[in-house]
C-alpha cells in the first residue's frame, strides 16, 4: 500500500460536515437499502452513546472517499450510514419545526433549526427555496431526498421507487425515536443538544483517495481485515462514469444500467467479481485478483470498450451460472456427471477455460473437456492436493489459446493440459496414502463417489452414490472403544480415515453394527449386495494396519484405470 496516494484520518461527524466540505454518492452507486434491522441498531448504538455515563465515543467504522481538492468528495464506501445520519439529523429538524408551529418557544427553535440545518444538512436558497446540501444521493435517490426529505415538505408515498420507499421508512422512524426520546416533554433545547452532543461522539476512520484505482487498492487492504465493502460498485461507478462522460444520450446510460442490473441479477448468489475474473481470463492473458480493475480500467477506456465489455459478459454469463448448477438447462445429461463432479469436488479452476470451450466447441466437444477437467481435478486437486497457483495459470493460459483460435479442436485442448494432469505413478502413490477425514460433508461425499465408482468399475453396476439405502462404514471404528485392542490410539488416529478403512453398507445393516470388532462385522460385510464391500470378508480373515494398507494399493490400482484421459496417460 506504500505506493497508493492516500490519507488516513479519525473524525467526528461535527468536523466531516463542517468547513464546507461537500459529499456526492456517485451516480451510479447502488440505491439506499438499509431496513428497520439497520435503523434499530444505530439506534441503540446511539442510546448507549448518550445514556448517563455511557461510552465517551462510537466507532462507525471505515468512510472510503475519493476527491482531488479535498473540499467535494465522492463516498465510495459509507454512503448507507452517511444518509442515515443526515435523515436522523433531519429528524431533529422535524420534530423543532412542529414544536415551533405548536407555539412552542417558536422563535427560539426556528432559530435552531436555521443553526442545525447550515450545521448538517446545508442551506435553502432565501429566493428559491431550492436546497444546498453537504450530501448528495445517487441518480435514483438525489431527486426525492433534496425536494421532500431536506425541506422537510410532505412526502408522497406512492409512485415511488423501492429505495425512495426506504429512505422515507427511514426518516419517519427515525422521527418517532426521536420524539418519543427527546421531544417530550417539548423542549427544544434539548432536541438541540442531543444532535449537537451526538455530533461529536459518533467518528469515523476516514480513508481519502484521488481515483478509482487508489480506492480499489483500499478496498483490497480493507477487505483482507475482514471490512465488507463492494468493488463490484466500483467497477460500476467507473464503467458508467466512462459512458456518462462521453455520451449526451441519456439512453444510452439507461441502457447500460438495464443490462449491468440483469447481469448482476442473473448471477444470484454468484460473486460479481468472481465472475468477472473467470469471464475476463476466459478471453485474455491471466490476470491476478489484485490487478483485475487495473487491468479493466487500463483496457476499457471509452464508451465503445464499455459496451463491448458488457456484450462479452452477457455472452459468458450463462455458462458461468450454469457451472454452479449441474441441472441447469444447459447441459447434457452426460454433462451434468462431470459439472456434479466438479461441485462436489469444490473445484473451480477449469472454469474460465471451460467458459472458452463453450464458446468454440459444440455439444460432443464440450462434453470430452468437461470430462477431462473432472478427471484432472481428481487426480490433482482431490487426490493430490496439489497447490493451484500454477494450475490456474495453465488452466487460463489454454482458454486464451482457444479464444485466440490457436487450439482448434477439444483434443488439442486436452493435450496442453498435460502440465496438470498428475502422472499414473504419482496418482497411485498419493491414492495409497491419502486420508480424508469425513466429519467434512464434503469429503463424505467424495468417498461415497469414490467408492460406488470403484464397484461400478468391477461389477458394471450404477448406483446413485447419495442413495440413503446405502451409508459410509468405517471398518475400523471412529471410536472403537474396548473392542479394538489391537490398535493404539495413535493408530486409530492415522488409519480410521484413510481410504482403505471405508466401504459402502447397507444402512439398516451399518447401523446394527455399531463398534463391533471385525470378527462379528466379517458375516455382514459377507451377506452386502455390493461386491467391493463383500471383498471384505472374503479378502480379510482380520483388520490390520497392513491389510488396511494393502487394500488401499488394490484400490489405488483400480483408481488409476477409472479416473484417466487416455490422451494424457503414458504408456
Amino acid at each position: 500500500m506504500s505506493a497508493v496516494n492516500f490519507n488516513t484520518s479519525n473524525q467526528t461527524l461535527r468536523q466531516l460536515l463542517g468547513n464546507g466540505l461537500t459529499y456526492r454518492v456517485p451516480r451510479f452507486q447502488r440505491d439506499y437499502s438499509w431496513t428497520q434491522d439497520e435503523w434499530e441498531d444505530l439506534w441503540q448504538d446511539i442510546q448507549e452513546t448518550m445514556r448517563p455515563g455511557g461510552e465517551l465515543a462510537h466507532y462507525m467504522g471505515y468512510l472510503v472517499l475519493q476527491s482531488q481538492d479535498n473540499r467535494s468528495f465522492d463516498v465510495i464506501d459509507g454512503q448507507q450510514r452517511l444518509t442515515t445520519l443526515s435523515l436522523l439529523a433531519l429528524a431533529v429538524l422535524k420534530c423543532l419545526q412542529e414544536l415551533a408551529a405548536s407555539g412552542v418557544d417558536s422563535e427560539d427553535n426556528r432559530r435552531r433549526v436555521e443553526q442545525l440545518r447550515q450545521s448538517f444538512i446545508g442551506y435553502l436558497d432565501p429566493v428559491t427555496l431550492v436546497p444546498r446540501t453537504k450530501l448528495s444521493l445517487n441518480r435514483n435517490n438525489d431527486a426525492y431526498y433534496r425536494d421532500y426529505l431536506v425541506p422537510l415538505q410532505k412526502l408522497p408515498q406512492r409512485g415511488l421507487r423501492a429505495s425512495e420507499q426506504l429512505l422515507r421508512k427511514a426518516f419517519e422512524w427515525l422521527a418517532r425515536q426521536v420524539g418519543e426520546q427527546y421531544a417530550r416533554p417539548q423542549n427544544g433545547a434539548e432536541l438541540a443538544k442531543f444532535l449537537d452532543r451526538l455530533s461529536d461522539k459518533l467518528f469515523f476512520t476516514v480513508i481519502t483517495v484521488t481515483d478509482e484505482l487508489n480506492a480499489f487498492k483500499v478496498f483490497e487492504t480493507l477487505n483482507a481485515r475482514g471490512v465488507r465493502l463492494s468493488p463490484t460498485d466500483l467497477l460500476k461507478n467507473y464503467l458508467f462514469s466512462v459512458v456518462y462522460r462521453e455520451s449526451s444520450h441519456g439512453q444510452e446510460i439507461d441502457a447500460l444500467e438495464r443490462r449491468w442490473e440483469s447481469l448482476v441479477g442473473r448471477l444470484g448468489g454468484e460473486s460479481f467479481p468472481d465472475f468477472l475474473r473467470a469471464h475476463w481470463n476466459s478471453r485474455r492473458r491471466f490476470v491476478r485478483e489484485s490487478d483485475l480493475f487495473k487491468t479493466i480500467r487500463t483496457e476499457t477506456p471509452d464508451k465503445r470498450k464499455v459496451f463491448d465489455l458488457l456484450r462479452e459478459m452477457e455472452q459468458d454469463i450463462d455458462v458461468y451460472v450454469a457451472l454452479s448448477n449441474p441441472e441447469d438447462d444447459l447441459w447434457s445429461e452426460e454433462q451434468r456427471q462431470s459439472v456434479r463432479e466438479l461441485r462436489m469436488f469444490s473445484v473451480r479452476q477449469p472454469w474460465p477455460l471451460l467458459m472458452a470451450a463453450f464458446r468454440a466447441f459444440n455439444t460432443q466437444g464440450m462434453t470430452e473437456l468437461l470430462k477431462a477437467c473432472s478427471v484432472i481435478s481428481f487426480r490433482y486437486n482431490v487426490i493430490s492436493s496439489l497447490v493451484t497457483n500454477e494450475q490456474e495459470r495453465t488452466y487460463n493460459g489454454v482458454a486464451q489459446r482457444i479464444a485466440a483460435g490457436e487450439l482448434a479442436s477439444p483434443a488439442q485442448v486436452i493435450r496442453a493440459l498435460s502440465p496438470i494432469y498428475v502422472a499414473d505413478d504419482g496418482f497411485r502413490q498419493n491414492f495409497a496414502n491419502k486420508v480424508l477425514r469425513t466429519s467434512a460433508a464434503r469429503n463424505k461425499q467424495i468417498v461415497r463417489y469414490l467408492l460406488f465408482a470403484l464397484e461400478a468399475h468391477l461389477t458394471g453396476s450404477v448406483y446413485d452414490f447419495d442413495s440413503p439405502r446405502y451409508s459410509l462404514e468405517h471398518i475400523l471404528p471412529e471410536n472403537p472403544a474396548g473392542n479394538w485392542g489391537q490398535f493404539s490410539d495413535e493408530q486409530v488416529e492415522a488409519a480410521v480415515y484413510r481410504l482403505g478403512n471405508f466401504v459402502m453398507l447397507e444402512t439398516k445393516a451399518n447401523r446394527e453394527l455399531g463398534n463391533r470388532p471385525f470378527d462379528e462385522k466379517r458375516p455382514v460385510y459377507a451377506q452386502s449386495v455390493l461386491d467391493l464391500t463383500r471383498r471384505i470378508a472374503e479378502d480379510n480373515s482380520e483388520w490390520t494396519l497392513d491389510r488396511l494398507a494393502e487394500r488401499q494399493r488394490w484400490m489405488a490400482r483400480q483408481a488409476t484405470g477409472i479416473w484417466r484421459v487416455a490422451q494424457l496417460a503414458h504408456p
